[in-house]
Order: C-alpha cells, then structure tokens, then sequence
C-alpha cells in the first residue's frame, strides 16, 4: 500500500487504487505527516526478520476493514480541516520564537 507521487491515488494492491483523494486531505497532520500518510505508513504487512513473525493487519473476518479505515481518515481529516478553518479569529498577536 503506498501513495502516487502526487498524492492523489492510493495504490492499494494491484487491482484495487482509490483515486480523486482531496489534497485537503493532507492539511490534517498528526504530528510531522498526515493522518492518512501515519495509517498507510502503520498499515502494512511486515515480518520481523529475528523472529519471523508476519505483521498482518488485515481481517479475515473484515476483508473491507483498512479501505474502509481509509475512507474514514480522509472523511475526519477533511472534516476536522473544514471546522479548523471556519472557527473564527481569537485575535491574539503571533509571537516569533516560540
């Protein structure tokens, strides 16, 4: 699972890439990446080379569950973005340095 260079497609396997997806989208950060960069990034099959234990966070039960998962992080992010910029001035002066 990884994103185009342009950020607007996820490639998510070989058959299956949801595209169209807002640059809005990006605004929304948890810390220094997007939401949806931190869930594509924590997201990923992976196996621990000491043990060779598989990471799979894929659900048998829910084979929907990370597009699903990602269709939602997009939905806040966009959300939470569009509430942040509607909220009015507080009207305290920007302070360099801190």
């Amino acid at each position: 699972m990884r994103l185009s260079k342009d950020k607007i497609t996820l490639i998510y396997n070989d058959f299956l890439t949801p595209s169209e997806i807002p640059k809005e989208t990006y605004d929304y950060r948890l810390g220094n990446r997007s939401a949806l960069e931190w869930v594509i990034d924590q997201y990923q099959v992976s196996t621990d080379k000491r043990s060779g234990i598989t990471n799979d966070p894929n659900r048998a039960d829910d084979p929907q569950y990370i597009l699903r998962l990602i269709g939602q992080v997009i939905t806040v992010s966009l959300e939470t973005v569009r509430i942040v910029n509607s909220l009015p001035d507080l009207g305290i002066p920007e302070t360099s340095g801190r």
